[in-house]
């Protein structure tokens, strides 16, 4: 069982510790409860910009990385529909500049004309190079626009629902979202390592505690109304092959049958012995590639089946062979013995992943964030008391055709044979 310490200042910073005497770094992981789904509709990709403006310069510290490159330290980042990650893994011996470097931006960034400039020029960029250059890049700005009504805020991805909207941020826009969103009492920070509980404590008091509390702009999430009916759409573009898109509305992460419906995704498609790679890339030679996998979001969740076809099949064909994969989980029980074989795996997937200090750093201030920090022990028990039964009315529920947004993607005609 992991055993951890967790504090919080007088600010709001909640404050999470795990030591690790064996190990010769610590890491420091930060969440910030901020992601797309706080940004407004005509202003989008705010928490990705922000992403890489926390790297441009704080009020204290004018070259982030090359002071933490010269600790021996590295770092990294990524944003989702609702959080924001940062960590840092430096050496034990020079944990005192990591508390330094990410507490002085989380008080404040530099804020200058040309860091925005070079900043908003990065993202435009990776915009392109991810949506408009990429094939299908844009296809999840079409089903994520399907599935939520135009002002919810899962309605566009991370990166933005238009370049427009990172072009033309002002500095004031800026400064906005981060004092309304970066702040200590909604910050969440892991430190594993080999760092004892006293020194965190010395070290976050000395380098966070003066850091103030801030109004967090109140989160206006919108009603999801209940899907009614099939929604489809066809997409043409400059892309290899067809692809299918096939998303279900399905268990948020705090639901209690999400674990069932990841469970599901791995039955069907997690390795060469999984369901749909057997019936329809061995067998029936339908598709060239197919996956099935969940977003399991805070405020909602989706069940992703995604496939390439093969030529000489119809779309009618691709549909019905999936429909008929999905239809055996409605109607038929998981065997134990298929079901013990997909909860092991993930046990050796976790296992090897909490090898990692960051990633067990990254969980754990996730966690903390979710308000759920025993997470970090019984995880796992919740896959493995998933049941047969369970399964079956987890799929009833999700695979429905007027739960199903479908989208091909088709290559232009012009590009066929």
């Amino acid at each position: 069982m992991v055993k951890t310490n967790r504090f919080t200042l007088d600010n709001g910073l909640h404050v999470v510790h795990l030591e690790d005497k064996t190990s010769q770094t610590v890491t420091l992981n930060t969440v910030f409860d901020v992601g797309s789904k706080d940004e407004d509709p005509e202003h989008t990709g705010f928490a990705h910009l922000f992403e890489h403006l926390m790297f441009s310069g704080s009020v204290n510290v004018d070259d982030y990385d090359a002071v933490l490159q010269n600790a021996g330290a590295y770092n990294n980042a990524f944003t989702t529909q609702d959080l924001t990650n940062y960590y840092v893994v430096i050496p034990a011996v020079n944990a005192e500049i990591g508390f330094w470097v990410e507490s002085d931006r989380m008080l404040s960034l530099a804020f200058n004309d040309k860091g925005l400039e070079v900043q908003r020029g990065v993202v435009s960029e990776e915009f392109k190079e991810r949506t408009s250059n990429k094939p299908y890049g844009d296809a999840y700005h079409h089903l994520f626009a399907m599935m939520y009504p135009a002002d919810h805020t899962y309605s566009w991805p991370t990166i933005g629902k238009e370049i427009k909207h990172i072009q033309d941020a002002t500095m004031s826009d800026v400064k906005d979202f981060f004092f309304s969103h970066y702040a200590p009492n909604n910050a969440y920070l892991a430190v594993v390592g080999n760092i004892s509980l006293d020194e965190v404590k010395r070290l976050v008091e000395k380098y966070y505690g003066d850091i103030p509390s801030r109004d967090v702009k109140k989160r206006k999430m919108v009603e999801i109304p209940e899907q009614t009916e099939e929604r489809r759409k066809e997409v043409r573009g400059d892309v290899p092959n067809d692809k299918l898109y096939m998303i279900f509305r399905s268990s948020a992460r705090l639901d209690s049958d999400y674990y069932a419906s990841d469970i599901l995704s791995d039955v069907l498609s997690n390795g060469m012995s999984s369901r749909m790679y057997k019936k329809l890339i061995v067998e029936t030679r339908m598709f060239s590639s197919i996956d099935a996998c969940i977003r399991g979001s805070l405020e909602d969740g989706s069940f992703y089946v995604v496939g390439v076809p093969n030529d000489g099949f119809s779309r009618e064909e691709c549909e019905a062979a999936i429909w008929t994969e999905l239809e055996k989980l409605k109607n038929e029980c998981v065997e134990a013995l298929e079901l013990e074989k997909v909860v092991n795996k993930y046990e050796a997937t976790q296992i090897l992943s909490d090898l990692s200090e960051s990633a067990k750093a990254e969980r754990l201030s996730y966690y903390e964030m979710i308000g759920e920090p025993e997470l970090i022990n019984t995880d796992f028990d919740n896959y493995s008391k998933v049941t047969p039964s369970e399964l079956r009315s987890t799929a009833e529920k999700i695979f429905r055709h007027e739960n199903c947004n479908v989208l091909w993607y088709m290559k232009n005609d012009s590009d066929r044979e």
